[in-house]
């Protein structure tokens, strides 16, 4: 989701401009507006940008975010000429967004996947403090993807681990922290998650991990909330029979949703 690898990887998609890989044939997606309400959805992982770009990132990256959530929190939280840092930057996708709208992007990973985009670790983002005019982050959902070999990987982490997600927690703790830092003063930032399940092989049952409700309880000791956005997913899993029966033999429930958490920095 998400992210890849926590420091670096926010998930988003490996190809993206000059990466060579071939565009989306135009005309397939309805134009953009301003979303009202706090439930999103859009019928694609990408968007007809203005400037021409057919695609911002790549749909193949693993728990990519979806561009035009991005598109949405910088048309209405910056304007042209922002600074916009993406701590776990993926392979690019908020870089893309942000040359279509004008905006400055600061992309950082621990596992850089374009040269535009810094080798970093979100908890010590290298950026002086105040210097940011809005930041967004898609950091991993617990161990769910393996986005990287790193044994720094946030990713690596277990939000429901025999530490209780100690571990998992108190690293995002930091990577907040390190958001707050480079952050203006009066300014926003949002947050991409979703909660995981890990079904337990060959029982009933599981382990539910509450991450959007914990990690937004750790946002608010530092940032004001403005607003939670509940992005519904378009994952063509979600159509398999098969799955579905499973969820249902199983008694646990597939993911339907991701949190968007909007927050202001008030110092």
């Amino acid at each position: 989701m998400k992210g890849s690898g926590g420091m670096g990887g926010s998930g988003r998609g490996a190809g993206g401009r000059g990466s060579g890989a071939r565009p989306v044939r135009p005309g397939k997606r309805p134009p953009l507006r301003i979303m009202t309400s706090t439930l999103w959805e859009y019928p694609s992982q990408h968007y007809d940008g203005a400037s021409g770009s057919l695609m911002q990132g790549d749909k193949d990256y693993v728990g990519a975010t979806p561009s035009w959530v991005i598109w949405q929190l910088l048309s209405r939280y910056t304007r042209e000429g922002d600074v916009v840092v993406d701590p776990m930057c993926g392979s690019g996708t908020t870089i893309d967004v942000c040359a279509d709208l004008g905006r400055t992007g600061r992309g950082f990973d621990l596992a850089p996947s374009r040269p535009d985009i810094g080798r970093a670790d979100a908890r010590r983002i290298p950026l002086a403090d105040a210097s940011a005019d809005f930041v967004f982050v898609d950091p991993p959902y617990s161990t769910h993807v393996d986005y990287s070999d790193d044994p720094a990987c946030i990713g690596k982490l277990d939000a429901s681990g025999e530490d209780g997600g100690r571990a998992y927690y108190g690293a995002m703790r930091q990577v907040i922290g390190e958001i707050h830092r480079v952050l203006k003063d009066r300014r926003y930032m949002g947050l991409y998650v979703s909660d995981s399940f890990r079904k337990k092989k060959g029982k009933p049952g599981g382990v539910f991990m509450p991450i959007g409700f914990e990690l937004f309880s750790i946002l608010r000791e530092r940032f004001k909330p403005v607003d939670i956005i509940c992005v519904t997913r378009q994952n063509v899993k979600l159509g398999r029979g098969n799955w579905h029966k499973a969820a249902e033999e199983g008694n646990f429930f597939l993911r339907g949703f991701n949190y968007l958490f909007i927050m202001k920095k008030e110092s």
